[in-house]
């Protein structure tokens, strides 16, 4: 499974893992819903299960992905600054709809 990371997601994304919550944990990337050929998706700090892949970036901050979900592979997390903060999730090879946070 594949899932690319931006610059700026990368950042606000390390500084999250230094909380004290996020200790000894990873990153979720999950679908929220789906609708008809896309779906929406968010983020969470959680551990990886039996059902789980941990998908490494360029970015060094290590993913979990639930190896059963085909929507997951080829996931892109962007987080944009202008016009406003927001988080972009994506998944071009799926359709590229997207969901923002």
């Amino acid at each position: 499974m594949k899932i690319k990371i931006n610059r700026h997601a990368a950042k606000e994304l390390k500084k999250m893992l230094e909380s004290e919550e996020a200790e000894g944990k990873l990153f979720r990337v999950y679908v929220t819903s789906m609708h008809g050929d896309h779906a929406h998706y968010d983020l969470k700090l959680d551990t990886p299960t039996e059902n789980d892949e941990v998908v490494k970036t360029d970015k060094d901050i290590d993913f979990i992905l639930d190896k059963s979900d085909e929507y997951l592979d080829g996931v892109w997390i962007q987080f944009f600054h202008v016009p406003k903060e927001e988080w972009l999730i994506t998944n071009p090879s799926k359709g590229g709809h997207h969901h923002h946070h």
